[in-house]
């Protein structure tokens, strides 16, 4: 299965550039940050429109996350974030390349990992688990330079690691490693933040990590996400995921049955060598033994039959269904086709397509307009989180669409 939380080997992530970045609290917390508030049919904008109610500790998450980066690398700003109970989103745009305060070039992660850093030290402080004054000097000092000694920490646990690489690899171990926080003593030093070229001397440079005690549980899950948009029309798409996630989230709450994915809901009375035979008849030179065994290690199945997840109005598979296949020799006849397709919906039948060609996107897309039910047949599977756009999010929940795969999921990368 495919980690999200690698990081790209062909980007320099010192560069500038924007990065939606999500970070996820440790699995043994139970939604720390706060709780979903508010009612669907309120507007944004509207005091009761769907919110989180922060907690004590999302509040201090949401001060470090204003406050601390940007205070540290000034190249830095948090354009747009949510906190949600379990994991935040923002999207840091990074104006130009990023710098540590002496000048030298700075990893994303390495901002990210100071970033825990301070909300770590509150949240232990904030817990009782620490004492306030046994907090670094650093921590006392002001966020920035917590941010900045965390960096330098990460800096040091990735030079401890040779053969790891990557950010996830470096926040994975800021906490997890005991033995590089377990030095008490150090805490007494805080200029070892400030010399940067420590880096290379794991004995040194652990210090600013000494006021972490040994099996302290963490706030947040080792690693991040991100994603970085090229355009602006990805970054718009990006910012409006981030804003329209605590509504994205009481919808699938209120309708859970429809708005998660279901796993081998639908049977499709297709066995394994019923499908061999049908392709071997519709495309005998591109299915070979290889090619087949391929396609059946994708193949959701059962009892050896091929079933469907599902996402969404599973009802409407009750109701009368018509295929909906553009060839590109009907091109003369489409718009009757159409025509007959969106009558046939009028009348009460559900179209069903993969929307292959752009003859059927627009019958399809036609028929979603005009307020008729679709179905529609997905080229890949759903992850185990599954978010799909507002706008289909939405049609799901009203009940006019469903979303069908045969296949397991597949990371793209593209």
């Amino acid at each position: 299965m495919h980690n999200m939380k690698r990081r790209s080997k062909t980007h320099d992530y010192s560069r500038s550039g924007y990065y939606h970045i999500t970070i996820s609290v440790t699995k043994a917390l139970h939604q720390p940050l706060g709780q979903m508030a508010g009612r669907l049919d309120k507007q944004d904008g509207d005091s009761d429109a769907p919110h989180v109610q922060l907690s004590a500790i999302g509040h201090m998450v949401e001060r470090e996350l204003r406050d601390s980066i940007h205070a540290c690398y000034p190249m830095l700003e948090v354009m747009d974030y949510v906190i949600m109970p379990e994991h935040i989103h923002f999207l840091l745009a990074a104006h130009r390349n990023i710098v540590s305060k002496s000048g030298k070039p700075t990893h994303l992660g390495h901002v990210i990992a100071g970033f825990k850093y301070g909300c770590n030290m509150r949240y232990w402080e904030m817990t009782g688990m620490i004492a306030p004054a046994a907090a670094a000097p650093q921590a006392a000092e002001g966020a920035a330079n917590a941010l900045a000694a965390n960096a330098l920490a990460a800096n040091i646990l990735a030079t401890e690691s040779p053969g790891t690489r990557g950010a996830s690899t470096v926040l994975g171990a800021t906490v997890a490693k005991p033995a590089t926080v377990a030095k008490p003593a150090a805490a007494a030093k805080p200029a070892a933040p400030a010399k940067p070229a420590t880096a290379a001397k794991p004995a040194a440079a652990a210090k600013p990590a000494a006021p972490a005690k040994p099996g302290l549980p963490p706030l947040f899950d080792a690693g991040y996400c991100d994603v970085m948009p090229i355009d602006e029309a990805q970054l718009a798409t990006q910012r409006a995921y981030i804003r329209a996630n605590p509504r994205s989230r009481l919808l699938r709450t209120t309708n859970r049955a429809w708005l998660q994915p279901q796993r081998h809901t639908v049977n499709t009375a297709v066995s394994l060598p019923a499908l061999n035979g049908y392709l071997q008849r519709e495309c005998p030179r591109q299915v070979t033994p290889d090619s087949f065994a391929a396609i059946t290690r994708r193949l959701l199945q059962k009892d050896g039959y091929v079933f469907c997840d599902s996402y969404g109005n599973v009802g409407l598979l009750q109701r009368r269904l018509l295929p909906v296949v553009c060839h590109r020799k009907d091109v003369a006849i489409f718009h009757q086709q159409k025509a007959q397709c969106l009558a046939a919906a009028a009348s009460g039948a559900v179209l069903v397509s993969a929307r292959i060609s752009k003859g059927e996107q627009e019958i399809m897309d036609a028929a979603l307009l005009s307020g008729f039910p679709i179905i529609r047949i997905e080229d890949n599977g759903f992850p185990e989180i599954y978010h799909p756009s507002a706008q289909r999010m939405d049609d799901c929940a009203a009940g006019s669409l469903l979303l069908l795969t045969p296949w397991a999921y597949q990371f793209r990368s593209h």
